[in-house]
């Protein structure tokens, strides 16, 4: 009787960790065909730009952006301490007078939950209601997640750029590509049960 019900008991945990798996693999297609290919609308006007650092083409895109009068004022989020706006200029090829009195930068931030907290102060110390993201495709959908959580209000359009390890139709065949959206997929899960779990399991590290 006993060992019918042990039987019994692996069997059903094995079908909860098979269960669990496929599901994973599921969510991981998803997450991967869904990534942005384009951007939706290049065209809106919002008070802001935000660019998320991680690469100089998020930048690059989103001087372009606010030289093309797309918005007031861009904001760059989690730069370096001590790094200064004619630094970022010279460091993407930009002229020293391009728009540098429309650009600020925050420098507290060093995760997703970070940038998305530093944006909120700053969007409303400027009375903005209206942002265009600027981040990578994959990490578009995460960081969505913590903005629209810091800014409930805010009207938020999302403007991806494409790394070019991403680009190739076939991009799964790149070194390094799988593992970079396999980890950004994991990420992406934690920040959406992040709500659902005790704070003392949820230090800001884990949000990076």
């Amino acid at each position: 009787m006993r060992a019918g019900l042990a039987r019994r008991l692996v069997e059903l945990a094995a079908s909860l960790v098979l269960a669990l798996v496929l599901f994973w693999l599921v969510g991981l297609w998803r997450f991967a065909t869904q990534m942005p290919t384009e951007v939706a609308d290049p065209d809106r006007a919002t008070d802001a730009i935000v660019v998320l650092t991680g690469g100089r083409l998020r930048l690059e895109s989103g001087l372009q952006l606010l030289a093309a009068g797309k918005a007031k004022k861009l904001f760059v989020s989690g730069v370096h301490p001590g790094v200064e706006v004619a630094e970022l200029l010279r460091a993407t090829h930009q002229p020293a007078d391009n728009v540098p009195c429309c650009i600020e930068l925050g420098h507290n931030a060093d995760n997703t939950v970070g940038n998305a907290r530093e944006t909120a102060e700053w969007m409303k110390a400027e009375g903005f209601r209206s942002l265009r993201l600027v981040t990578a495709n994959y990490h578009m959908a995460r960081s969505l997640v913590e903005f629209s959580r810091a800014m409930p209000d805010a009207e938020i359009v999302p403007n991806p750029v494409f790394p070019e390890i991403l680009q190739s139709p076939n991009w799964w065949l790149a070194p390094g590509a799988v593992d970079l959206v396999v980890s950004e997929y994991n990420k992406y899960l934690f920040t959406l049960v992040r709500p659902l779990l005790p704070a003392a399991l949820t230090p800001a590290g884990l949000a990076a």
